[in-house]
C-alpha cells in the first residue's frame, strides 16, 4: 500500500464537540485528499472526544489515546513518528481549514524545493478579521525576532527536513513549542507563507495561550534571546528594520507616553499619538523606568519587524 502524499497531525485534549466537529470536517472536505489524518487524545479520560471521531465514517482517520496526559510537546512528537507522508500538516483541534489549504500547500511546497514550511494568511473567529503574515523567507526569519511569524495549525512542513536534522518539539519550551520549532529550522531550510485565506483561528477562553498566559510570555522571551544568539549576523541585519515600542500606561489601558526605538534614534509621543520630539539614541536605558514604579503605573514593551 503507498503511503499518503501528507500527513495531517491533530492532538486533542478536552476539546469541545462543536469545535472539533468543525475541525475534523474541515480537513475531511479538503479538495487534496492523499492524506492521512492522525489524532491522539491527550485527555484519556475524555471518552466523549472517542465517540465524537468515532462518528466519522472515513479511513483516512488514524485515532489513537495516549495512556497517560503527555502534554501538547510530546504529543506533537507522538504524530511526527507516526507520520508517514512526505509532507507534515499541522492541524489544532478547534481550528478551521479552508477546503484549498492542502492542495495549495502541496503545489507550492512541489514546485520550491528549497521550501521546508509553508504557512497562509487566516481569519480569526469570531471577530472576522483578516491577519495578513510575511510571506518572503527573509521577512519570515527577520520578523522570527519580534513573533511567532508563521501561524503554526496553519503550516505544512517538509518532513525530511526535520527527520534529517533532528528537530522535534520541545517540551521545555511548552506553551511556546511552536515559536521554537520556528527558530531551531532557521539554520536548515527557507520559509514561505502563502498570501491565500486558507485558515480560520479560533480565539477564545481555553485557548492554551491565553490560560497559560505568563509561561507563555517567558518561554516567548527565552526563545528569542536564544534565537538572537544563535543568529548574530542575521539579527544585525534584522535590527535596522525592528521598532520597540515602549508605553507608560496608567491602570493598564490609558497610555500616558509612549517611545519609539529604531536602530538610532527614539521618538516620544504624548497619549500614544501626540508627537513631541525625537533624539539619537546614545544609551541602552529604558524609557520611563523611573516612572514605572508610581502606584498604577506600569511599561508595556513590544517589539516589531518593519518591512523594507
Amino acid at each position: 500500500m503507498s503511503k499518503p502524499k501528507v500527513s495531517v497531525c491533530m492532538p486533542l485534549y478536552n476539546t469541545e464537540e462543536a469545535y472539533l466537529r468543525e475541525a475534523v470536517s474541515g480537513i475531511l472536505n479538503q479538495s487534496f485528499s492523499d492524506f492521512e489524518f492522525l489524532i491522539v487524545n491527550d485527555s484519556p479520560q475524555n471518552t466523549k472526544l472517542d465517540a465524537i471521531i468515532g462518528s466519522f465514517d472515513d479511513k483516512r482517520i488514524k485515532y489513537s489515546v495516549n495512556a497517560e496526559n503527555l502534554g501538547i510537546a510530546r504529543s506533537r512528537n507522538l504524530l511526527l513518528d507516526k507520520a508517514e507522508g512526505e509532507y507534515i500538516a499541522i492541524m489544532d483541534h478547534d481550528d478551521i481549514s479552508l477546503p484549498e489549504r492542502l492542495a495549495k500547500q502541496v503545489d507550492f511546497l512541489d514546485c520550491h524545493q528549497d521550501i521546508g514550511v509553508v504557512g497562509c494568511c487566516y481569519q480569526r473567529i469570531p471577530d472576522g478579521k483578516i491577519k495578513k503574515m510575511p510571506i518572503t523567507d527573509i521577512d519570515i526569519k527577520y520578523s522570527l525576532f519580534t513573533r511567532c511569524a508563521l501561524l503554526h495549525p496553519s503550516a505544512m512542513i517538509r518532513k525530511s527536513i526535520l527527520a534529517e536534522n533532528q528537530i522535534r518539539y520541545n517540551q521545555e519550551y511548552t506553551p511556546a513549542e511552536d515559536y521554537a520549532l520556528w527558530c531551531s529550522l532557521v539554520p536548515f531550510t527557507r520559509f514561505a507563507n502563502l498570501p491565500d485565506i486558507l485558515f480560520r483561528y479560533r480565539q477564545h477562553s481555553g485557548n492554551t495561550s491565553k490560560i497559560q498566559r505568563n509561561k507563555m510570555k517567558e518561554s516567548t522571551q527565552n526563545i528569542a534571546s536564544l534565537y538572537k544568539e544563535n543568529n548574530k549576523a542575521l539579527w544585525t541585519a534584522a535590527r535596522k528594520n525592528i521598532v520597540t515600542v515602549y508605553r507608560l500606561k496608567l491602570f493598564s489601558f490609558l497610555t500616558l507616553i509612549s517611545a519609539k526605538e529604531y536602530h538610532n534614534r527614539r521618538t516620544y509621543n504624548l497619549l500614544g499619538f501626540i508627537p513631541l520630539f525625537w533624539r539619537s539614541k546614545t544609551s541602552q536605558d529604558k524609557p520611563f523606568s523611573f516612572l514605572s514604579s508610581l502606584p498604577g503605573c506600569k511599561i508595556s514593551v513590544k517589539m516589531r519587524y518593519l518591512k523594507k
